[in-house]
C-alpha cells in the first residue's frame, strides 16, 4: 500500500511540475483593447520580452498570419500587460499566449536602404506583411533597445555637420554626434528645417522617423526626395496616425537602431530626425493610462524623462577603436503658444546639447527660417566649424546680440544716437 501511495504522489508531483511549466512559458489572454491586452500565466516572462500570440482562425478562412506578437510591459501578480504589436482583431478573449524568450529587434542588411519601414522592420513600398517581425532574410539582428555608448567609446565632437541654412550652420553650428533640438509652434517650418537638412546631405545616411503623422505627408516626404534623389542614402521608418500607441511608441528606437547598423558596422556618418517627440510621449502616456500606471505631471507616467533620456543618449561620436562612425540625433518638439516651459519640451532641453527655437512672429513677418538666435543655442559651439566660420559667426553673433539689447531701449523711446540708429537699421534690413 505504501508503494502505491509513493508511486500516486510521484506521479501527482510530475504532472503538477509539467503543469507549472505550462504556466511559467504560456498564457491565456483575458482581455483585449486599444492596442492592449491583459494575459493569465505566462509566469516566467520578463519585461520588454516578446511574446507570441496564437491567433484564432475562422474554419472558412485559409492562409493569412496564424500569429500576433506583443511586448510584456506591466508585470503583476496574476497578470501580465501586454502592449500589441498587431492591428489584427482575431486577437480575442482565450487565444493562446507563449514566451519567445527573446526581446524585441530588427534584422538588418544594406538593402534597407531606400526603403519606407514600419517600427517591425516591414517593408511598407512593396506593402508585405510576415510573421518574422523584419522584411530582412540574412543580416545583423539588433536589439530596439540598445545600450548607449560608453565614454571611453565616444570622442569629443569637431567634424560640422551642415544643413545648407547659414543661419544655422553661422550661429548655431550641428556637429556629428550630436543632439540638437528643433522646437517651435506648429506650423512654424521644424519639418521644413530638417527635411533642409536631409537634402544637404551627400554621404551621410538619413533615417527621418514619423511617428502619429497623415500617410499622405510621408508620401509627399519621400516624393520630394526622391525627386531630389536623395533617396539613396535614407531610410523611413513610419508609425502613421491610424497606427496603434505601441508601434508609435516602438518608433524612435527601431529608427535609432537603424542609424546604428550604419554607424556600428559600416562606420558611417549617420543623422536621425525624430518628427516627432510630442506624439511619441503621448502614446506613451496613452499606453501607461490604459495599463493603470500611476500618473503624474500632465497625466504622464514618472518615466517620461527615462522614455527620452535613453533614445537621444544613444547618439554620439564613436572612438577610432569603435571604428569612428558618428550618430546625429535631431528631435523635434511642438510647444503650445511658444510655451517651452510645459513638461516634454523641458525634459527633452535638458538632455540635449542645444536647441533651434523656431518663432511664430519670425515666422509671420515673412522671415525663413524663422530662428529665434536669442533663444536658440548650441551647447558645442564653434567646436563644430571650420576656420573661416569661426571668424565670420563672432562678428554677427556680437552685433545680433548688441541689437536686441537696443531693441528693448528703443521701446521706451527717446532720441537715438547716429550709431546705434545705425545699427538698428542695418539689423533690421
Amino acid at each position: 500500500m505504501e508503494k502505491k501511495n509513493k508511486n500516486v504522489l510521484k506521479k501527482i508531483e510530475k504532472k503538477m511540475l509539467e503543469a507549472r511549466k505550462v504556466l511559467m512559458n504560456h498564457g491565456i489572454i483575458v482581455s483585449v483593447a486599444a492596442g492592449i491586452a491583459e494575459a493569465k500565466g505566462l509566469f516566467g516572462v520578463k519585461a520588454g520580452e516578446l511574446v507570441q500570440i496564437s491567433l484564432k482562425l475562422k474554419e472558412d478562412e485559409v492562409g493569412g498570419l496564424q500569429t500576433a506578437y506583443a511586448i510584456a510591459f506591466n508585470l503583476k501578480k496574476k497578470t501580465v500587460g501586454l502592449i500589441l504589436l498587431s492591428t489584427s482583431t482575431k486577437i480575442m478573449y482565450g487565444s493562446t499566449v507563449s514566451r519567445t524568450q527573446r526581446l524585441m529587434a530588427l534584422r538588418l542588411n544594406e538593402k534597407v536602404r531606400g526603403t519606407v519601414i514600419n517600427p517591425l522592420g516591414q517593408n511598407l513600398l512593396r506593402g508585405e506583411e510576415s510573421e518574422e517581425l523584419s522584411f530582412a532574410k540574412d543580416g545583423k539582428v539588433l536589439l530596439l533597445e540598445a545600450k548607449a555608448p560608453g565614454i571611453m567609446d565616444r570622442q569629443p565632437i569637431s567634424e560640422p555637420l551642415l544643413t545648407g541654412l547659414t543661419v544655422v550652420d553661422g550661429l548655431v553650428p550641428i556637429g556629428r554626434g550630436q543632439r540638437e533640438l528643433i522646437i517651435g509652434d506648429r506650423q512654424t517650418g521644424k519639418t521644413t528645417l530638417a527635411l533642409d537638412t536631409i537634402l544637404n546631405q551627400t554621404t551621410v545616411v538619413c533615417v527621418y522617423v514619423s511617428i502619429g503623422q497623415k500617410l499622405a505627408g510621408i508620401a509627399q516626404l519621400y516624393s520630394r526626395l526622391q525627386k531630389s534623389r536623395k533617396t539613396r542614402n535614407l531610410v523611413i521608418v513610419c508609425a502613421t496616425a491610424s497606427e496603434p500607441a505601441p508601434l508609435q511608441y516602438l518608433a524612435p528606437y527601431a529608427g535609432c537602431t537603424v542609424a546604428e547598423y550604419f554607424r556600428d558596422f559600416h562606420s558611417e556618418a549617420t543623422l536621425v530626425v525624430y518628427d516627432d517627440l510630442t506624439k511619441h510621449a503621448a502614446a506613451y502616456r496613452q499606453i501607461s493610462l490604459l495599463l493603470r500606471r500611476s500618473p503624474g505631471r500632465e497625466a504622464f507616467p514618472g518615466d517620461v524623462f527615462y522614455l527620452h533620456s535613453r533614445l537621444l543618449e544613444r547618439a554620439a561620436k564613436l572612438a577610432g577603436h569603435k571604428g569612428g562612425g558618428s550618430l546625429t540625433a535631431l528631435p523635434i518638439v511642438e510647444t503650445q503658444a511658444g510655451d517651452v516651459s510645459a513638461y516634454i519640451p523641458t525634459n527633452v532641453i535638458s538632455i540635449t546639447d542645444g536647441q533651434i527655437f523656431l518663432d511664430v512672429e519670425l515666422f509671420s513677418e515673412g522671415i525663413r527660417p524663422a530662428v529665434n538666435v536669442g533663444l536658440s543655442v548650441s551647447r558645442v559651439g564653434t567646436a563644430a566649424q571650420c576656420l573661416s566660420m569661426k571668424a565670420l559667426s563672432g562678428n554677427v553673433k556680437l552685433e545680433l546680440a548688441q541689437y536686441r539689447e537696443v531693441l528693448g531701449y528703443v521701446k521706451f523711446g527717446g532720441d537715438l544716437d547716429p550709431a546705434t540708429a545705425k545699427l538698428l537699421v542695418r539689423e533690421r534690413d
